[in-house]
């Protein structure tokens, strides 16, 4: 996991290529501007999914991580906390390779707040729970960057 603000790229130059790449992608593009749904940069080995929803209590939301992709989560508006946890210490579940989806189950070990311009890196080993509640509901729209690992 790997937490920070897309203002201070240059204080994480020692990120995966792919991740700088996304970072750079979301300053030369006015990503608020676009509709929710996939959109594609190179094909399967690099997407951006833009996501509108209302964040909600903890335990209305589901665990997951993912295998053949890394996350990078960057927040477009409004606030949203990620619980996080290593999936080691989560109860997993079958793996659906079609969607990249490993279901689990468990506690948080930590939680990031997003606010505009926060990013969170989620690796294949990071459990998170997203669109958790931060004191109350809010609307937020968030790019998700899917990176082919």
């Amino acid at each position: 996991m790997v937490f920070g603000n897309i203002k201070d790229i240059k204080a994480y130059g020692m990120l995966e290529e792919q991740v700088l790449m996304c970072l750079k992608w979301a300053k030369e593009h006015d990503l608020t501007g676009l509709s929710a749904g996939r959109h594609e940069i190179d094909g399967e080995r690099l997407f951006v999914n833009i996501v509108e929803y209302r964040t909600t209590a903890a335990q209305e939301r589901f665990w997951e991580a993912h295998r053949d992709y890394l996350d990078v989560h960057l927040m477009l508006t409004g606030t949203e906390q990620i619980d996080l946890n290593f999936i080691s210490n989560m109860d997993v579940k079958e793996y659906q390779k079609e969607t990249d989806f490993l279901p689990m189950d468990g506690e948080k070990k930590v939680s990031v707040v997003l606010e505009e311009g926060d990013y969170l890196v989620c690796y294949p080993g990071d459990g998170h729970r997203t669109a958790v509640a931060v004191e109350k509901p809010s609307d937020i729209k968030k790019a998700i960057f899917k990176v082919q690992v």
